[in-house]
């Protein structure tokens, strides 16, 4: 049970560090256009996930990369692989799917 709970705690802090990333982290550097999206963060963190997932930090790396990726699911369901998101600083809402 326990396993589950930190499974889902990761899933969540992994959703949690994308939404501070794109809201937060982006404006500080500048909103580079050359950079990848976020939601390539977290596939990128799946499939490492999915390859450890008999080691014990497997399923938890997963799920931090899950949370990740859902953090940025708008612009993976339009492919959108690199470029500015061009927001301001007003439109900006953390508890989201963008």
């Amino acid at each position: 049970m326990i396993n589950i709970i930190f499974f889902l705690l990761t899933g969540f802090l992994g959703y949690v560090i994308g939404r501070w990333g794109d809201n937060y982290l982006n404006f500080w550097i500048g909103d580079p256009h050359w950079l990848p999206d976020h939601w390539i963060y977290g596939l990128i963190l799946m499939v490492i996930g999915s390859f450890m997932i008999e080691s014990y930090w497997g399923p938890y790396i997963f799920s931090a990369g899950l949370g990740h990726f859902i953090s940025d699911l708008k612009d993976f369901l339009n492919l959108k692989f690199y470029g500015s998101d061009n927001k301001d600083k007003s439109q900006r809402r953390f508890w989201h799917i963008d």
